[in-house]
């Protein structure tokens, strides 16, 4: 799963600046890359880092042919074959809401924490399943979600903390996408209009979700949160 496509370049910016305070990665691998957005916004705060991506789709090799990544590879990070050649080599892994699809998320971190050198840093936002959202439509809220493999944010923090992780940094504000009503809407509405007149009403819930978001984010209706954790030299 790629990044959401209705995230902007502004907010792919304000998601890699959260890097900026820690040493200057010479490496940076983003997985689940798809078209590789987010190293092509990335480079512009880091112009001197080597970016690659990973996906499970060949859009990774037409990403770097676009030259938006230096190196390309297609398949799963826990891939045996893809986790030795990649083993310790990056100073900073990248997963933005990609976690919950991942066949086995527990092994999916294993493997992250794995090709990250000592002292470097794991990047990860997923949608959060204990947010108020999520309570009050249940699996409704996201699509798909019987197929989802949603974590919470604590039982994320555990599993990396007994992988050898430090959690340095946590945010369930700044990672907020505003979308919940209007994704809700086009869940229902087809169910009593024709398709071609849910379109004002949905364009209507999207545009409060804009004007919304900053106020639900500093409440539980923020649905995402964001991670960041060191491996330690102790890191298995």
């Amino acid at each position: 799963m790629s990044v959401p496509s209705a995230l902007s370049a502004r907010r792919l910016r304000s998601t890699a600046q959260v890097i900026l305070p820690f040493p200057e990665p010479e490496s940076w691998l983003d997985v689940g890359t798809g078209d590789a957005r987010f190293p092509e916004t990335a480079k512009e705060l880091f112009p001197y880092t080597s970016f690659d991506g990973l996906d499970a789709t060949p859009r990774v090799e037409q990403a770097r042919r676009a030259e938006r990544v230096e190196e390309a590879h297609v398949g799963l990070l826990t891939d045996p074959q893809i986790r030795m050649r990649l083993r310790a080599r990056y100073d900073v892994v990248s997963m933005l809401h990609h976690l919950p699809y991942a066949p086995d998320p527990r092994e999916e971190l294993h493997a992250a924490v794995a090709v990250l050198r000592p002292g470097g840093h794991l990047l990860l936002e997923a949608a959060d399943p204990q947010c108020a959202f999520a309570e009050l439509l249940g699996e409704r809220w996201l699509p798909r979600a019987r197929r989802l493999r949603l974590l919470s944010l604590d039982d994320l923090c555990t599993e990396l903390t007994s992988q050898g992780c430090t959690i340095v940094g946590t945010d369930r504000r700044a990672a907020h996408l505003p979308h919940d009503l209007s994704a809700a809407l086009s869940l229902c509405l087809p169910r009593f209009l024709p398709s071609w007149s849910t379109r004002p009403p949905l364009a209507a819930a999207k545009a409060l979700d804009h004007a919304l978001a900053p106020l639900l984010r500093l409440t539980r209706f923020s649905n995402t949160y964001r991670l960041i954790a060191r491996r330690e030299a102790s890191a298995p």
